[in-house]
């Protein structure tokens, strides 16, 4: 696998491990920084296809580095997952506020950061190409703005569309509540993040039984389960 993946973890045998595990599973460029500052260099200048990105770092921790790659237009679209110890809500949401993808607290399976990062690498593909988005009987073509179940056409407003597209697009990504109010536009959209509850029973309501693919995943917001 070609795509470059940038390690950044001060903790050497973690970057070590994680670094050799990535390259035993065709992973041919990983990039490795022990800091913040040299990090945030690195990923600015190389620019990989995914940050894998350690909270608590010497000179930029973590959550700086994310805030500054995702104000930079040139790193704000590059998927980062947080890899942390710190496994308190406040810490996910905020990460996951910045614009991080996902997080993984350690210590984690190589398994599954493997699978992580490869669905991660995947869904940035097909959200680039894709027309049609197809996930488990669900058809959303975003040209014709239509939807569609096991061939039964849905009915949804503007905004149930938006939020149902933004988690069909990334499944297995948790998207805050403040994360979709700001992706989602339209004229019937809620004022505030809490409204988004809202919007999400009566997507469910429209979506059936298909509507156990929609997770609340608590203290942080919704994911569409990952198809692996």
């Amino acid at each position: 696998m070609t795509s470059r993946i940038l390690i950044i973890e001060d903790d050497e045998a973690i970057r070590d491990v994680v670094r050799y595990t990535l390259e035993n599973n065709g992973f041919e460029n990983v990039l490795v920084s022990a800091d913040g500052a040299e990090g945030l260099a690195l990923a600015t200048r190389e620019r990989p296809a995914l940050i894998l990105l350690d909270l608590m770092l010497p000179k930029i921790d973590g959550l700086e580095v994310c805030r500054r790659l995702k104000r930079n237009e040139a790193t704000r679209e590059i998927p980062i997952v947080m890899l942390t110890a710190k496994s308190e809500e406040s810490d996910i949401v905020l990460g996951l506020e910045l614009g991080a993808v996902d997080y993984i607290t350690k210590p984690f399976s190589a398994k599954v950061l493997v699978a992580r990062i490869r669905a991660h690498l995947r869904q940035v593909f097909e959200q680039e190409n894709a027309v049609e988005i197809r996930r488990a009987g669900l058809v959303l073509n975003t040209e014709e703005h239509s939807a569609r179940i096991d061939g039964k056409p849905l009915d949804l407003t503007f905004t149930e569309f938006g939020i149902l597209q933004l988690l069909a697009s990334r499944p297995g990504r948790v998207y805050t509540r403040d994360q979709i109010v700001s992706r989602v536009k339209g004229d019937d959209y809620p004022v505030t993040d809490r409204a988004i509850d809202v919007q999400m029973v009566n997507l469910r309501r429209k979506l059936g039984e298909w509507a156990t693919h929609i997770e609340t995943v608590r203290g942080v917001g919704y994911r569409m389960k990952s198809e692996s």
